[in-house]
């Protein structure tokens, strides 16, 4: 049976080492009846990677006759590589009754709120330039030019945290996975359009704090970190 309530679409953005990827991960242990689009890139595997579960890894000439054929709902040049969105994740959530979350860059984000403008968009940041740097290093897979022009990008990156509806500040993973899962149960309540219960309500108050209106202030310090302009230095 076809389902006929629109899915929501959740984007999640955030610089590389934020720990974004350990983030969405445990939200869709989390949380039921949410289908994760997992992007195409003409870029090459990288480590333990595997084509289907990290990326659809597709050859330029493939990614161009996707984009001609309309398939994507969104794309972009990342670094000398494309990444894209395909549509064809939103049509199955639909069918599903599914919600539909997406791991995009600033770019793609901007491209999907002009398309999908009701989509709700989340940026995840790391506490402060340092433990990003900290971050990208215990890694251990890329080399040092790799790192810095990453923590470059992640200062431009981060400069565009007030597009967003909500920001998350993943200093601790226990408690960032409690705030993503309540910005996502909260949207469903919001929907709902029913009265709430107590619990309920705290869930809609913790995913309130994320809210970007509520937490500029917390946010100034981390882009203090990175150079970048404070909150009330932007519109």
């Amino acid at each position: 049976m076809t389902s006929s309530i629109k899915p929501l679409v959740y984007i999640i953005s955030a610089p590389s080492g934020s720990g974004k990827s350990t983030l969405t991960n445990e939200l869709l242990k989390l949380v039921p009846n949410l289908d994760f689009s997992i992007s195409y890139t003409t870029r090459a595997l990288r480590g333990s990677e595997q084509n289907g579960k990290h990326y659809h890894f597709i050859k330029m000439d493939e990614f161009n006759k996707m984009i001609e054929a309309g398939e994507f709902l969104e794309y972009a040049n990342v670094h000398g590589n494309f990444y894209g969105t395909a549509r064809q994740f939103l049509r199955e959530a639909g069918r599903s009754g599914h919600d539909l979350l997406l791991d995009i860059d600033v770019q793609g984000a901007a491209q999907i709120k002009r398309t999908l403008t009701d989509a709700i968009s989340i940026f995840v940041l790391p506490p402060d330039r340092g433990t990003l740097e900290w971050r990208l290093r215990n890694r251990s897979e890329d080399p040092e030019q790799v790192i810095q022009r990453r923590l470059l990008a992640a200062s431009r990156e981060i400069a565009e945290y007030d597009k967003y509806d909500y920001v998350l500040v993943n200093d601790k993973l226990e408690e960032s996975c409690e705030r993503l899962r309540a910005i996502v149960a909260s949207e469903r309540l919001r929907r709902s359009g029913r009265p709430l219960t107590e619990q309920e309500r705290k869930i809609v108050d913790l995913a309130e704090s994320c809210r970007l209106a509520n937490i500029r202030e917390r946010v100034q310090p981390i882009l203090l970190s990175f150079g970048a302009p404070a909150p009330s230095a932007r519109s």
